[in-house]
């Protein structure tokens, strides 16, 4: 019988730190940076992930970050269909002038 693979797993009390940081972030006392002095915590995932942070510092079990690597590549894939569309656009706009 073939072994399926694992899901990742977050310990119980990582939850509970994410859930006061969350406490935090919906009162409006939230600080990101270090020690606080980033500003105020603007969305429910940076929250999140402050959370998830401060459980890593302190040894419970969280699965790691996602690699940079993967998420480099996403943005790499996205910015040249980007330059191809405003290629094409310019050519568009210099065969319209030629026109004129």
């Amino acid at each position: 019988m073939a072994r399926k693979a694992k899901k990742r797993r977050y310990s119980r009390s990582s939850g509970s730190d994410v859930e006061s940081e969350m406490r935090r972030y919906k009162k409006g006392t939230a600080k990101s940076g270090r020690g606080g002095r980033g500003g105020r915590v603007k969305s429910r995932k940076q929250a999140i992930a402050i959370g998830l942070s401060k459980a890593r510092k302190k040894g419970k079990k969280v699965p790691k970050k996602a690699s940079k690597r993967t998420t480099s590549k996403k943005k790499t894939a996205k910015k040249s269909s980007k330059s191809k569309k405003s290629s094409r656009e310019t050519s568009k706009r210099k065969s319209a002038k030629r026109s004129r």
